[in-house]
């Protein structure tokens, strides 16, 4: 059967029920865990990708750059990935790109924006050869081998960003992106609720939602609010004004440009990507800044500090940022003074707060009137909250809906609101990454899994770090590390040298003597219980030299460094 007009079901023939049984939507990262977005849509031999992006290190991966999504599912299935669509241009939804079109270069779809973003970003990467991108705008469509794709403006916290309305021989599945529904933005940039409704009148078979707000109610504070907010510290700001922003938050950006000239200020943008971004957003039409307006940094003595206003990046605390470097005092031009006034323009995101508030101490050390998100409405999400996810729910009206986009507890609050709109629970799937969802015939089936899960870009390794390697990076900052150095006979194991102990980042002495000299007689322990009239196992002599140390440090100072016996035989 096939879904008709308004959900009504239509009689297909044999061949096509047979044909169209291999539709499946394969989530290859974003489901369960905030960024790595990205989706695999596959009819036969025809795999679609939606977006690939990337998550930010946790606290627990000391020394991983990036995380991307694990590419093992395409790259076994390399010759029917066909093409790749982006949503926007976010990090958690292009950042994977560069990694990914080195393995499998196919044409990639994008808007404008979201494509020039991604041309920046592939200047730091040698592909192999220079993928084909093919701009679109919201309300275009694309056939691409069994799906067609309309392209649905959505109103984001960046813009130029779409939803995606997929058409399949099974029906139409509906990809929301990340969006809000705002009803008075300052950029003319809306969420389409008529295109979503007229697929919803249509007949949608599943709805693949944004769930990153599902926990908080109401509706997504409006960009003019914030804008309010913005007027009144121009107003009462009587120093320069700095503001910390997202790059690619062009909207937030164009509201501060235009406070400036209101209040007859020059704007010093500041930072490597705001000024990547800006010059981008300028070019593609996205930013309107009169030329006399903006001054370079080299020009902010010029004028006096009431007519100052600096866009910047490090709203995060990232600590080669802009901002950071100005909080701490090293940045080349700009030096913070009391009467400056500073604003964070952004959320805090889980896991930054250490750093972000770091920076906010630092700048009110220096003086200056700090106005961040916990004491003033200067930023909104981009992300729907339930109100406005009821909404979408109401207007696509879809057979079946799986949210998508968030950690385990968004996806499952995001099922149950479904619930409440009056979905059938039987027809609200909440699944994970790998998981296969299958429809067959206008029924979805969970249909097992492919392999998915995270590599840890380290520098220019990609792939190289394992777990093993994060538990052992994780024992040398939280314990320190002990090297044991000895030098003994090939034949008779006779101790030429040592064994000397060196260590870095753990502590020897205690009241009662010196641990050191108590580690070193543990070692000459094991080596006397050595036969030397038998063959000499090194690897087991260094395993059984980890193990004891381990045991007395743990016993005696309940510390475990990482031991690193080094055996030098000759």
């Amino acid at each position: 059967m096939r879904l008709g007009k308004r959900g009504r079901f239509a009689k297909v023939s044999l061949f096509e029920q047979i044909r169209i049984e291999m539709l499946k939507v394969i989530p290859l990262g974003g489901l369960g865990e905030i960024g790595c977005n990205m989706m695999a849509i596959q009819d036969d031999n025809y795999i679609l990708v939606v977006d690939a992006g990337i998550m930010f290190p946790d606290d627990y991966m000391p020394g991983v750059d990036l995380v991307i999504p694990d590419f093992q599912y395409l790259r076994e299935n390399r010759d029917r990935v066909k093409a790749i669509i982006l949503t926007h241009g976010h990090e958690d939804h292009i950042g994977a790109m560069p990694f990914l079109l080195k393995e499998i270069c196919v044409p990639v779809f994008g808007t404008s924006f979201t494509l020039e973003l991604l041309k920046e970003k592939l200047k730091e990467h040698h592909l192999p050869k220079p993928p084909d991108l093919l701009k679109v705008r919201p309300g275009d469509a694309t056939q691409l081998g069994p799906f067609k794709v309309e392209y649905i403006g959505v109103n984001h916290s960046i813009v130029d960003g779409v939803g995606l309305a997929i058409e399949t021989d099974e029906g139409t599945i509906i990809h929301s992106g990340d969006f809000k529904i705002d009803s008075t933005p300052v950029d003319s940039q809306f969420t389409d609720l008529g295109r979503f409704a007229h697929f919803g009148e249509k007949g949608v078979l599943a709805l693949f939602s944004d769930s990153t707000n599902a926990e908080k109610e109401g509706f997504t504070l409006s960009e003019r609010e914030v804008s309010r907010t913005l007027e009144d510290l121009f107003r009462a700001c009587q120093g320069r004004l700095i503001l910390a922003s997202f790059a690619s938050n062009m909207t937030r950006i164009q509201q501060v440009v235009n406070l400036a000239v209101q209040f007859g200020r020059k704007v010093v943008f500041n930072g490597k990507s705001m000024l990547t971004n800006i010059n981008i957003a300028k070019q593609e039409g996205f930013i309107n800044i009169p030329e006399d307006v903006e001054i370079s940094e080299s020009q902010i003595n010029q004028f006096p500090d009431r007519h100052i206003t600096v866009i910047t990046t490090g709203s995060q605390g990232e600590p080669m940022s802009a901002l950071t470097r100005m909080a701490q005092g090293h940045h080349k031009r700009i030096t913070i003074k009391p009467a400056d006034t500073v604003i964070l323009s952004s959320r805090f995101i889980p896991g930054n707060e250490k750093a972000i508030t770091s920076t906010i101490n630092n700048l009110y050390r220096l003086g200056a009137e700090v106005v961040y998100e916990k004491v003033s409405e200067i930023h909104t999400s981009g992300h729907a909250k339930r109100e406005e996810l009821k909404l979408m729910l109401n207007l696509v009206k879809p057979r079946f809906f799986i949210p998508i986009h968030g950690e385990y507890r968004h996806l499952v609050k995001h099922a149950q609101l479904a619930l409440e709109t009056g979905m059938d629970k039987d027809r609200v799937i909440v699944a994970e990454d790998g998981k296969i969802i299958s429809f067959e015939n206008q029924e979805l089936r969970m249909k097992g899994d492919v392999h998915t899960g995270r590599i840890f870009v380290d520098g220019k390794g990609v792939g190289d770090v394992e777990e093993m390697v994060l538990r052992d990076r994780r024992r040398l900052s939280g314990h320190g590390m002990v090297v044991v150095l000895l030098v003994l006979g090939e034949d008779t194991a006779e101790r030429v040298y040592g064994p000397e102990i060196i260590s870095r980042g753990f502590v020897f002495e205690d009241e009662t003597g010196s641990i050191l000299e108590d580690a070193k007689c543990i070692v000459l322990e094991v080596l006397d219980e050595l036969d030397p009239s038998s063959p000499i196992e090194w690897t087991g002599v260094e395993m059984d030299i980890r193990r004891r140390l381990k045991r007395f440090f743990q016993s005696v100072i309940e510390r475990r460094p990482l031991i690193i016996p080094v055996i030098i035989p000759v």
